[in-house]
């Protein structure tokens, strides 16, 4: 599975901006994470092959993850972006029914797209 992220870009403080990622093939469960400096790797969003998403606490409410199964696509979108959103953006992908924020359930990772707030 090949992941090609894009939209990351610099951002004031309560702006917004749209990842997006193609895959080829598609797989059922898809996912955002972040990491930023010196941290971790963090899952943000996931959505299941039925399209009902997972959010981590962090960003629900501010960010919806979509996905256009007609294009392989996933999409995130950031809005009201605050400063702590800063980070390196990846998507994942996995097989099976069931989604998940967990980094090590997924199996194919994008290159990731940088989101940068100020």
């Amino acid at each position: 599975v090949q992941l090609v992220e894009s939209g990351g870009g610099s951002v004031q403080a309560g702006g917004s901006l749209r990842l997006s990622c193609a895959a080829s093939p598609f797989p059922t469960c898809m996912g955002w994470f972040r990491q930023a400096a010196g941290k971790g790797r963090e899952g943000v969003a996931s959505i299941n092959g039925d399209g009902v998403p997972l959010y981590a606490d962090s960003v629900k409410g501010r960010f919806t993850i979509s996905r256009d199964n007609a294009k392989n696509s996933v999409y995130l979108q950031m809005n009201s972006l605050k400063l702590e959103d800063t980070a390196m953006y990846y998507c994942a992908a996995k097989y099976g029914s069931s989604w998940s924020l967990e980094a090590g359930q997924y199996n194919y990772w994008g290159q990731g797209t940088q989101v940068t707030v100020s």
